[in-house]
């Protein structure tokens, strides 16, 4: 099983400016985060953030911030109890109803379906609280739940790692950033494949 770029959603979960500096590795975890974002504008997929009590902790990250398509400011430490499962799986479009003048029903044409991606990869901090309750959600919700642990910390690394035994433990799978670019990917003939060289080294 490998990650397909048509059917990925990526989930930044707060790379706070206020809570970062207490990050375990956290320079190396923001600048993954950065890649991860990066990667996704080269294939098509979308990009979400999430902010937990933005006027304490403050935005995210400026860098990661500008690589959001939406960042969805929350108090609920899981982003799924404040609406990100909404973003993530948009409601499926209404059939128009017809009137006595319209097209018999084998003439007309289906209702355009919105598109589904169902895979989640997901990285943020903190690994053990913010990160595991919203990947725990999506997991119930249906999603495929993907982990980059090279873009997740925690302020310490027994709580980032005991996060990541959960995780696994609940049907998510443990990915790096480097395994995500070159899934996305899947061919050295890609267009981007010598960016993703140059953002890698």
């Amino acid at each position: 099983m490998q990650l397909d770029a048509s059917q990925s959603q990526l989930v930044l979960v707060d790379y706070q400016a206020r809570l970062m500096p207490a990050v375990f590795e956290n320079e190396a975890v923001a600048k993954n985060a950065v890649r991860l974002a990066t990667m996704a504008q080269w294939v098509d997929v979308p990009v979400w953030g999430t902010e937990q009590n933005p006027s304490k902790l403050g935005e995210n990250l400026p860098d990661i911030r500008a690589l959001c398509k939406k960042t969805l400011a929350k108090m609920h430490f899981s982003g799924v109890e404040e609406g990100l499962g909404e973003w993530l799986r948009p409601p499926a479009k209404a059939v128009p109803q017809g009137n006595a003048r319209s097209l018999p029903k084998h003439l007309q044409k289906p209702a355009a379906a919105a598109e589904e991606r169902n895979t989640i990869v997901i990285a943020g901090c903190e690994a053990h609280v913010c990160l595991l309750q919203t990947a725990l959600d999506l997991l119930a919700d249906e999603f495929e739940v993907w982990v980059v642990t090279d873009a997740c910390s925690s302020r310490t690394e027994r709580n980032r790692d005991a996060a990541f035994d959960r995780l696994a433990g609940a049907g998510a799978e443990l990915v790096t950033t480097e395994m995500v670019g070159f899934e996305w990917l899947r061919t050295a003939e890609h267009p981007a494949f010598r960016d993703l060289q140059a953002l890698i080294r």
